[in-house]
């Protein structure tokens, strides 16, 4: 059960103090509070844990500060929808909404090479109107002697870049603890010219101790990706271990499953469950054609296959979509053969406008009929 208080509540008023004199009195229940800062409201949540079935609804409800409760179920407690729940399914983050009524494209390099190629990649976004990218430091590879990122040493420029060209939002994968840090330390020294979302890579999924240590701090948000050879629920789980430990302001990232099911393409794209995702639970959705084609093959139409994925995705009602772009595909460190080019970009983008109408104008039909 949820106990969702009134805004702006204080953790110095006696009612509030009151509430919590009270819960502690209810047998075999533990209670975890949970506060959201942001510029202008404080939103406080306190999750009651243990037997709640017993708890009557009208009485939790006519405690002091409560403005309204939410009887969870068992799955997906934190990030789930439940029956009743008006819980907002968006987030802010450096001045970037993401919910399940936004579309923002990542668009961007799979892996940061050198500072000539992120400058031009930037410049492009800035001058089709985008603040979001994309930009890989740290690379976990299959072979132990691929390219494994540049790290630490190539924060401090590609920070500097995007506040140059207005970016505030960067999709950065991270594999170890350290990163955090790193980031941290990248962003003080530069100046925190930009924001940096956390990818949590597919590999990573089930790093239940990762998991943790992303979700105990609530300065960065996080994308986590759907783990290659698990279940949609397994990595549903996964998502609910940030938020268990604090952070809720998480996108699910579908990039296709592992599997020569899917061949020719490098996964089987999974975007049918864009809509399953934003019905069990709140996050805003993300897809990732570039994993889940790998290839810049054609249809007969001349549309790129990866063309074709996003705009299913964004038919289906995806909330973001990240891509590989580079300058020269031919000297990508990482995933040059699936890079989309800098020429292209203007072209992907009204792709996914188009894309992005007609499932605005779905969703109006659809109205129409109720």
């Amino acid at each position: 059960m949820i106990l969702i208080l009134g805004s702006n509540v204080s953790e110095q008023a006696q009612e509030y103090q009151q509430l919590l004199a009270h819960l502690a009195t209810l047998s075999g229940i533990q209670t975890r509070v949970h506060v959201e800062r942001g510029s202008e409201q404080t939103l406080t949540e306190i999750y009651l844990i243990g037997n709640t079935k017993a708890l009557d609804i009208d009485d939790m409800q006519a405690l002091p500060c409560v403005e309204r409760v939410v009887r969870v179920s068992e799955e997906y407690r934190i990030l789930g929808r439940h029956k009743d729940d008006q819980r907002a399914t968006h987030f802010d983050y450096n001045g970037v909404r993401f919910g399940q009524d936004t579309l923002n494209v990542f668009a961007g390099l799979c892996a940061v090479d050198n500072p000539e190629h992120v400058e031009m990649m930037l410049r492009a976004l800035r001058d089709n109107g985008q603040v979001c990218t994309r930009m890989g430091a740290y690379k976990p590879r299959t072979s132990p002697y691929a390219f494994q990122g540049h790290g630490k040493r190539c924060l401090p420029w590609v920070f500097e870049l995007a506040g140059k060209y207005g970016i505030k939002v960067i999709a950065m994968e991270i594999t170890h603890e350290s990163h955090l840090e790193e980031i941290r330390d990248a962003l003080r020294q530069t100046g925190n010219p930009t924001g940096v979302m956390l990818q949590i890579g597919t590999r990573n999924t089930q790093n239940f101790e990762l998991l943790k240590i992303v979700g105990r701090q609530a300065e960065f948000p996080v994308l986590l990706k759907r783990g290659f050879g698990i279940t949609l629920d397994e990595s549903l789980n996964a998502a609910e271990y940030l938020a268990s430990e604090g952070n809720r302001k998480v996108v699910f990232g579908l990039r296709g499953m592992k599997t020569n099911m899917g061949d020719p393409h490098r996964n089987m794209v999974d975007f049918a469950h864009v809509p399953v995702v934003k019905r069990l639970t709140r996050m805003p959705v993300c897809v990732d054609p570039s994993h889940s084609v790998g290839t810049r093959q054609a249809s007969p139409d001349g549309i790129l296959d990866v063309c074709h994925v996003t705009a299913q995705g964004v038919l289906a009602g995806a909330n973001m979509v990240l891509v590989d772009f580079h300058p020269a595909p031919p000297k990508a460190l990482v995933d040059g053969p699936q890079a989309l080019l800098l020429k292209e970009l203007p072209y992907f983008l009204e792709d996914v406008q188009i894309a992005r109408e007609a499932y605005l104008k779905r969703v109006a039909l659809r109205q129409r009929q109720e």
